[in-house]
C-alpha cells in the first residue's frame, strides 16, 4: 500500500500538530483543514473531558410486560416470560485511547443509538494503567459481565488508538475471539508507533513501540481467531509512524483496512463520515463481511 506522507516523521510532534507559519505555504489545503479540525476537536474534548472521568452508570434492565395469555393461564412459564428480550444486534463496547476517557465517544455513541444499537457501553480504564496485558484482562472481565447481564454471547468493540490495541490483545492472546464478533479500531498502532519519544518513561507507551514484547506477541500465529477486524487508518494521522502501522497486517486474521483521507488522529472517533463507516462495518452481514475482508482494503474520503 503506497502512501504519500504529508509530514516527515522526524518533525517534532508539536510541529506536526501545529505547523509553523514558515511551513504553511508548502502545506496542502487538506492538511490545513485537518489540522484546524484537530485543534477544534481538542478544544471541545477538553471541555467534555471532566464529564467522562467517572465510570458510566449501567442501565437497569426493565422486565417486559408479561403477555395477557400467560397471566390468564397461571402456568409456570412466568419466569421464562419475564426474561429480558435479546435484541438481534450484540452490545457495542467503546474503548478510549491513551490518557483519555469515555467522553471521546459522545458523538459516536449518539450516532450508533440513532441507527438501532440499543445496548452501548463506554468503558473507562485508569490513566495510571501501565500494562496492556492487565488492561486486556480487565476488559475480558467487563465483557463477561456485560454478556451475563444482557443475555448475549458476543459483543462488538470499537477501540480508539490504545483502546484498539488493548481489545486486540484480549481477542488474539486471551481467547477473546469467543466473545468478540467484530473489532473496529480507529488509529490503533497495530505494529507499533515511533512518535512521542519523550513519553517513553510511561510503560504503556513503551509497549506501543514497534520493538516491544506486546507487539511481538501480536505478530505470533493466531490460526483459529474468529473475530473480524476492521481497521480505520488515516493518511493524516499525526500519532502513527509509520502511517501504515494503523493497519492490521497479520496472515491469520480476518481483517479489512479502511483508509481515511482528510482527518487526523483525534477526529477519527468524532467525524460523522467515519461514524457511518463504523456503523456499516458493525452492521455488515457475516457473508458480506467475509467477502469484503478478502480484499483487505477500503477507502473513505472526508471532504
Amino acid at each position: 500500500m503506497k502512501v504519500t506522507r504529508a509530514v516527515l516523521p522526524l518533525i517534532p510532534l508539536c510541529e506536526r500538530l501545529l505547523p509553523l507559519p514558515s511551513r504553511l505555504a508548502g502545506l496542502s489545503l487538506t492538511l490545513l483543514k485537518a489540522t484546524a479540525l484537530e485543534i477544534a476537536i481538542l478544544a471541545g474534548h477538553l471541555l467534555l473531558y471532566p464529564s467522562g472521568i467517572t465510570s458510566e452508570r449501567r442501565p437497569t434492565p426493565i422486565a417486559p410486560r408479561i403477555p395477557t395469555d400467560v397471566e390468564d393461564t397461571g402456568t409456570d412459564d412466568t419466569p421464562d416470560a419475564a426474561r429480558l428480550p435479546t435484541p438481534a444486534k450484540p452490545p457495542v463496547i467503546l474503548l478510549h485511547g491513551f490518557i483519555d476517557n469515555r467522553s471521546v465517544f459522545v458523538l459516536l455513541r449518539r450516532s450508533l443509538a440513532q441507527h438501532g444499537r440499543q445496548q452501548i457501553e463506554s468503558l473507562n480504564y485508569s490513566p495510571l494503567t501501565c500494562d496492556i496485558r492487565t488492561a486486556a484482562e480487565l476488559l475480558g472481565r467487563h465483557i463477561e459481565e456485560i454478556c451475563e447481564r444482557t443475555g448475549h454471547q458476543e459483543v462488538d468493540i470499537v477501540g480508539h488508538s490504545l483502546g484498539g490495541l488493548i481489545a486486540r490483545y484480549y481477542v488474539q492472546r486471551l481467547g477473546g475471539d469467543v466473545r468478540v464478533r467484530t473489532l473496529v479500531t480507529l488509529g490503533t498502532p497495530h505494529s507499533g508507533t515511533r512518535v512521542m519519544p519523550l513519553l517513553n518513561a510511561h510503560p504503556i507507551v513503551r509497549q506501543m513501540r514497534p520493538d516491544s514484547t506486546v507487539i511481538e506477541e501480536l505478530c505470533q500465529p493466531a490460526p483459529h481467531c474468529r473475530t473480524r477486524f476492521v481497521s480505520f487508518w488515516s493518511d493524516l494521522d499525526q500519532l502513527m509512524d509509520p502511517l501504515e502501522t494503523a493497519c492490521v497486517d497479520h496472515p491469520d486474521l480476518l481483517a479489512q483496512n479502511v483508509r481515511v483521507s482528510g482527518v487526523g488522529h483525534l477526529a477519527l472517533p468524532v467525524h460523522p463520515a467515519v461514524a457511518t463507516g463504523i456503523r456499516q462495518a458493525l452492521d455488515a452481514e457475516e457473508t458480506g463481511a467475509r467477502a469484503a475482508t478478502q480484499t483487505g482494503t477500503g477507502g473513505l474520503t472526508v471532504a
